[in-house]
């Protein structure tokens, strides 16, 4: 990650001016859809009802994800890092604001292979292993 990095930044939808959100879907389609090669609809029209919470840096987008109110749980989804910023833990302070800011339960959806590392937040499984969109899937909770 480039020298920079702001705090962490929370907007809901309406409050993203364009280049933000633009740069959120950016980095999203180039992580999930390009890098892990998963042709899928990214606009699925939840951001709009989302909280967004984001880090930049001089570069801009560092890291971002979404939490969405379900009622009785918040589920936190769309959990990306720029790839040269992996590692550094920038997604950890994006959970960590979350867990912190909001009331649980929280659910998300994990790859497979980051069960440990959303364990390391208190994440537990909850449910089988399931497939989707040819990458091994998860279901995750956190209770309060």
């Amino acid at each position: 990650m480039n020298e920079g990095a702001r705090e962490i930044r929370v907007a809901v939808f309406d409050d993203l001016n364009p280049s933000k959100l633009y740069e959120i879907l950016a980095l999203r389609v180039s992580i999930f859809v390009v890098e892990q090669n998963c042709a899928y609809q990214d606009l699925d029209y939840l951001d709009q009802s989302a909280m967004h919470y984001w880090i930049d840096d001089s570069e801009g987008l560092v890291s971002c994800l979404r939490v969405l109110d379900e009622g009785a749980t918040r589920r936190i989804g769309r959990v990306v890092t720029r790839q040269d910023s992996r590692s550094k833990g920038m997604a950890g302070k994006l959970i960590n604001k979350v867990l912190d800011g909001s009331v649980g339960p929280w659910t998300l959806s994990a790859q497979a292979h980051l069960e440990k590392w959303y364990g390391k937040y208190g994440f537990v499984r909850s449910g089988a292993d399931y497939l989707e969109d040819g990458i091994l899937h998860l279901p995750m909770l956190r209770r309060a």
